[in-house]
C-alpha cells in the first residue's frame, strides 16, 4: 500500500470509534476491495488494528477512539514512519500528516520514529541498470541506523576483497532497488552496497555522527561524483518515440532529448564511462535508435556483442 494511505488510514483508525472498508473507500477515495486490501495489510505488519465480523463490525484501533496511538509500540512507530519517510519529499500532505502523527507519538517513541523517518532515501534515478529485491541484511542495518548503533561489517569488495570493519551507519538510500548504506568510518564516509555485505554485527557503541551530516545533501554529492566518472564518453544518436521513456529511465541524468524531427525521430546525446557498458546498454533497442558517427571502439563493441550472440545461438 502507498505509505500516503497508510498514514491517513491510520488517522482515520485514530478518530473513529469503528470504520468499516465501505467507509475507508470513500474516506480515501479508493475501492472497497483495496480498503480492505490495506486495512488487512495494517494488521499484518503488527499495527494493533483488529475487525469484528458480522452486522456492526468494522475495524477498530486498539485503545479506542480517543486513542493518542499509545496502542503503538516503539517498534510499531519505528516500522511505520520507515514505511513513509522516503516518500516524504514527493508529497507535503504526508509530511504534514506525519508531523501530526508524530506529535500525537509518546514522548518516549518520537525520537525514534522521526529517526526513522529521515533513515531512507529512495532516488528513482538508477545506474542505468535496474536492481533485484532487498537484500539479506536490510532490516538489522535499518535498526542500526534507527537506534544509532555501531556495526561490525564483513563486507565483499570487487576489488580489494573481502574485510571486516566497524563503522557508523548513517541512513540508507535505495537507487532503483539497489540498496546502499552511509556510513562514517575511521577513513571517513564511504559508501557501502548493501549486497556486498556479507555478516553485520550491532554493537553496544554509540554512532560517531558529523554534526553536519545530512543524509539527502550527502548522496547527491556521491551521484554527483559518479556520474562525473560516467561522463568520458559522449555519443548522439536518433531514437524513435517509443524509445524515449525506456532511455530517459536508463540514462537518467546522463541523457539530453531534442526537438523531433520531420521524421518524428528524436536528437538525443546521451554520456557514458566507456564503450562497453554503453553497447550492453544500447544493443537491446535494436534499429529503434540510430547511433550518429560513433567512435570506432563504440562499434567495436557492438560487433563483438552480435558476434558472440550470434556464435552462442547458432551452437544451440
Amino acid at each position: 500500500m502507498r505509505a500516503d494511505r497508510l498514514i491517513a488510514l491510520l488517522l482515520l483508525l485514530q478518530t473513529r470509534s469503528q470504520i468499516t472498508a465501505a467507509e475507508v473507500a470513500v474516506e480515501l477515495e479508493v475501492s472497497e476491495r483495496t480498503a480492505r486490501r490495506d486495512l488487512e495489510a495494517l494488521a499484518i505488519s503488527g499495527i494493533p488494528v483488529y475487525s469484528t465480523a458480522g452486522r456492526g463490525g468494522g475495524w477498530r484501533l486498539l485503545g479506542g477512539a480517543k486513542t493518542d496511538l499509545t496502542g503503538l509500540s516503539s517498534d510499531e512507530s519505528k516500522a511505520l514512519f520507515l514505511a513513509a519517510g522516503p516518500t516524504i519529499d514527493s508529497s507535503p500532505e504526508l509530511k504534514s500528516a506525519l508531523r501530526k502523527l508524530s506529535g500525537a507519538l509518546p514522548e518516549t517513541f518520537r525520537a525514534d520514529a522521526e529517526a526513522a523517518a529521515d533513515a531512507i532515501k529512495i532516488d528513482p534515478a538508477g545506474w542505468g541498470q535496474v536492481g533485484g529485491s532487498a537484500p539479506t541484511h536490510l532490516d538489522t542495518l535499518t535498526d542500526a541506523v534507527v537506534s544509532a548503533h555501531q556495526v561490525k561489517l564483513t563486507y565483499n569488495s570487487p576489488r580489494t576483497g573481502t574485510s571486516t570493519r566497524s563503522v557508523s551507519p548513517l541512513g540508507l538510500v535505495t537507487k532503483r532497488n539497489t540498496w546502499y548504506l552511509l556510513a562514517n568510518t575511521a577513513k571517513g564516509m564511504r559508501t557501502f552496497r548493501v549486497t556486498r555485505i556479507t555478516k553485520v554485527q550491532v554493537l553496544d557503541r554509540p554512532v560517531d555522527r558529523p554534526n553536519d551530516f545530512d543524509l539527502e545533501a550527502e548522496w547527491d554529492r556521491i551521484v554527483s561524483v559518479v556520474e562525473a566518472k560516467r561522463g568520458d564518453l559522449v555519443v548522439e544518436l536518433l531514437a524513435d518515440p517509443s524509445m524515449l521513456a525506456p532511455l530517459r529511465y536508463q540514462f537518467s541524468g546522463r541523457i539530453e532529448i531534442g526537438e523531433p524531427l520531420p521524421d518524428g525521430r528524436l536528437p538525443a546525446t546521451i554520456t557514458e564511462f566507456g564503450p562497453k557498458p554503453l553497447a550492453a546498454q544500447l544493443a537491446g533497442y535494436g534499429d529503434t535508435i540510430e547511433l550518429i558517427d560513433p567512435p570506432d571502439a563504440v562499434v567495436a563493441e557492438f560487433v563483438r556483442l552480435a558476434t558472440e550472440l550470434r556464435d552462442r545461438w547458432l551452437r544451440i
